[in-house]
């Protein structure tokens, strides 16, 4: 176990690296930030002076490295745009995006494993064909087409709930939450339904053929044959190992929610890393645009590490085959 879990973090440093690389070299193509920062009257020595101050006059290696000492120190850099810390702007729009992935998360995973229980439990009954049906459209339409179709009905004509931004929030130590405030829930609803429902159908539609193949196991019948009731068989033996296969494909859909946020925040105006990210990029501000890209990749080796853990743990299959390798 421990040289398993040795092999995973080496592996996912590397991939930090090749991908901070990656990112970091794709913004010299961007653009030219002393271009949004000076004025028009501008010379070619404030040109060289402001080059200079932002370490942009040194070789593109040297410019990463420095970049990634400061990373591992919790220091970004400072916005070429705001001229403030960049940690201190992430850390004021992190709650915002964190808050939206939480609530998205939960509901791709309740909904998600519920309907796909139900579905292949009542596979042939109307209401599962319906849900079956209607799962198309999370998964066929894109994002900001759900969120533009939800805005024009419960904002536009039933005049239910809010059409963007965060509503009001309350500071709690140094995090705000609009979980504290009706404003701030109902303002919640769309976004989180938008963000959470490509992912909860994709949970549903694996749940339920997992579900489907696992009641055709021997052991299933097994159980059936000892007279045990339907409902200990689905839930208790059945579900069980659903969700072994399931574990995977869910943790990268929950990291892949706070990653694809941008086009949710955009569309809503939420006020989080992901709107951040999108105003990072018009003005070209390489290090806010770095920090986020650094922090993605972050979270999502972190969760594919965790569930990679989680899998090795579950699975026995996979020890055997370890000690055996």
């Amino acid at each position: 176990m421990l040289a398993y879990i040795i092999r995973r973090v080496f592996q996912s440093i590397i991939v930090l690296l090749v991908v901070g690389l990656v990112a970091f070299s794709m913004f010299t193509f961007v653009g030219d930030p002393i271009d949004n920062m000076l004025g028009q009257e501008r010379t070619q020595a404030d040109i060289d002076r402001l080059r200079t101050q932002l370490g942009l006059d040194r070789p593109f290696i040297v410019q990463y490295w420095k970049f990634l000492e400061n990373a591992v120190q919790g220091n970004f850099g400072i916005s070429y745009r705001q001229g403030r810390p960049v940690s201190a702007i992430i850390a004021e729009r992190a709650p915002a995006t964190l808050e939206l992935a939480l609530v998205s998360g939960l509901f791709a995973m309740i909904l998600g494993i519920g309907l796909g229980v139900f579905t292949a439990i009542r596979k042939n009954g109307i209401a599962s064909n319906l849900i079956m049906t209607l799962s198309l459209v999370g998964v066929s339409l894109p994002t900001f087409l759900i969120g533009i179709l939800l805005i024009y009905v419960f904002s536009v004509e039933l005049d239910l709930l809010p059409s963007f931004g965060r509503g009001e929030t309350v500071m709690i130590g140094n995090w705000s939450t609009g979980f504290l405030t009706k404003s701030g829930l109902t303002a919640l609803i769309l976004p989180a339904i938008t963000l959470g429902l490509y992912q909860m159908t994709l949970i549903m539609r694996l749940v339920r053929s997992e579900m489907l193949e696992v009641l055709r196991q021997d052991y299933i019948r097994f159980a059936r044959a000892r007279g045990l009731r339907e409902r200990a068989v689905n839930f208790r033996h059945a579900l069980k190992n659903t969700l072994v296969p399931v574990i995977t494909v869910t943790g990268l859909q929950l990291g892949s929610i706070i990653a694809f946020a941008i086009i949710t925040e955009t569309v809503f105006q939420w006020p989080g890393v992901g709107l951040l990210f999108i105003n990072a990029i018009q003005f070209v501000d390489i290090p806010v645009m770095a920090a986020y890209l650094m922090l993605i990749s972050v979270m999502f080796v972190a969760i594919n590490l965790v569930v990679d853990l989680l899998y090795f743990a579950i699975d026995p299959r996979l020890r055997i085959d370890g000690r055996h390798a």
